[in-house]
């Protein structure tokens, strides 16, 4: 099926999405992470577009979504999960399952435990709801959290999205490099060099330590709605390990579990593996239905 690019108003701002699939089939929405766009689910949308509504948003600041000024917009996790709430509701999607990644893990863990009615499935690749997922990778953002004039953790934070720092994220633990395309970080550089942007970045690696006092709340979330979950991890991740993928055994029963040889963005590498198991899930637990 034929990927579409929209943009819609949202809130005062334009967002951007990706959109493929006939709307009368169960939608997927995907929800990128740091520091990419919804251009890291072309792939997937491709593949599952036959039998699946997809819906991938760029969030304000990133990919080909609009960067209001930082004076003008709060960039913080609440907002983006307003957003997209927002933008659900103009496009009147009331029902999906949504791929939770990276930062879009607080962002649709917000969503489905405000809404838990809205939910057919959870798909969690690279996300965190659990503090065993913060390992070494996090020593530098909590410094920054204790004390945001701290220049040492700033620089380390600015590295991450430099283009040393985009494309070790993409690279790092792959165990065949080859697989990944050198045009993952050469695009993501293009929201990442905008004015202002560096800054908004910094910004939400702060508002990030707002999410760890949210994880019982969604672990909460987890026992008493028991969401048929889906857990496709890149097992070799340095900044979300296997570690916080175990964590979600202790209060997911209808879990299905799933490692790969892989590192942070994980369907650079094993994509075609994980698009296969993402259809057979949402085959059985929503198409069957």
């Amino acid at each position: 099926m034929k990927t579409t690019f929209k943009t819609e108003k949202i809130n005062g701002v334009d967002i951007f999405y990706r959109e493929a699939g006939d709307k009368s089939k169960p939608t997927l929405v995907l929800l990128h992470g740091y520091p990419t766009s919804s251009h890291m689910y072309r792939n997937l949308i491709q593949s599952l577009s036959h039998k699946y509504h997809l819906i991938a948003p760029d969030y304000p600041g990133y990919g080909r979504s609009e960067q209001p000024p930082m004076a003008e917009f709060e960039y913080t996790f609440d907002n983006f999960a307003k957003i997209i709430t927002a933008l659900l509701n103009k496009l009147d999607i009331q029902k999906y399952s949504l791929y939770l990644m990276d930062y879009g893990a607080p962002i649709g863990f917000r969503i489905a435990s405000a809404s838990p009615e809205k939910i057919d499935t959870l798909i969690v690749q690279n996300g965190c709801a659990y503090e065993e997922g913060l390992e070494a990778f996090w020593d530098p953002i909590k410094a920054y959290w204790a004390d945001r004039n701290n220049k040492e953790a700033e620089n380390t934070l600015r590295g991450f999205h430099d283009l040393n720092g985009l494309k070790w994220q993409y690279t790092h633990n792959v165990p065949d490099q080859s697989v990944v395309s050198p045009d993952n970080w050469e695009i993501d550089l293009r929201h990442l060099e905008r004015p202002e942007n560096g800054a908004i970045q910094l910004a939400l690696f702060y508002d990030y330590q707002t999410n760890v006092p949210l994880y019982p709340s969604w672990q909460q979330y987890f026992r008493d709605y028991q969401p048929e979950m889906l857990i496709v991890y890149g097992k070799d991740d340095y900044i979300f390990p296997g570690s916080g993928a175990e964590a979600f055994k202790k209060d997911v029963k209808n879990l299905e579990f799933h490692l790969f040889d892989a590192g942070h963005f994980a369907l650079e590498s094993h994509g075609e593996e994980i698009s296969a198991i993402i259809d057979d899930f949402l085959d059985r637990k929503v198409l069957s239905v």
